[in-house]
């Protein structure tokens, strides 16, 4: 079904090492309303879409999940590619450290494992795309909220990014909702 294309999405070129920063930006990794949990939720709704053009579009979405999941991890590798363990104490990046290393791992902003509790899957295509609507909402919203917490432009640029394709999802998701409300 997928054919690696050896190149990111958008571009990542941060130059300033910033281990506080990753502890945030981790969330949209494994967080509740991270792009792990997203990739999951569109991929295995697909499967109950009421008809072919809705299960691509989900599972199309959710290719593209994938591809922001490599965004954010390479965001995370170029904020935390520095073994300086006074600045890791100094960034909070200590508790991180202990447990993985400078790995990358899925977890919220306060350091919690990602949890499959995060998204939801009825079967229902009303329900499901609803709950599809509401998760690209909430994306969006934590994209901007790490937009509040850097001034770092390298950062933004990519922050910038993966919210206006949260806004993209959004209309894709309601538009599929009201043709088949239509169809029904």
């Amino acid at each position: 079904m997928w054919k690696y294309e050896r190149k990111l999405e958008f571009p990542v070129n941060i130059k300033k090492k910033d281990f506080n920063l990753a502890n945030y930006i981790v969330t949209q990794l494994g967080g509740p309303d991270g792009e792990l949990g997203a990739f999951l939720r569109y991929f295995c709704q697909s499967f109950t879409m009421p008809d072919e053009n809705s299960k691509l579009l989900l599972r199309e979405i959710a290719t593209e999940e994938l591809a922001h999941i490599e965004i954010i991890c390479e965001m995370l590798k170029q904020l935390t590619d520095e073994k300086n363990i006074e600045k890791i104490k100094k960034e909070h990046f200590g508790g991180h450290y202990a447990d993985h290393m400078l790995g990358i791992f899925p977890t919220n902003a306060s350091g919690y494992p990602y949890n499959a509790i995060h998204f939801a899957s009825k079967g229902d295509y009303i329900t499901d795309l609803v709950e599809d609507m509401a998760a690209e909402a909430k994306a969006k919203a934590t994209y901007e909220a790490l937009m509040d917490l850097t001034e770092d432009l390298d950062v933004l640029r990519v922050l910038e990014f993966l919210r206006e394709r949260e806004i993209v999802h959004f209309q894709r998701f309601g538009e599929c909702l009201m043709r088949l409300k239509k169809d029904a």
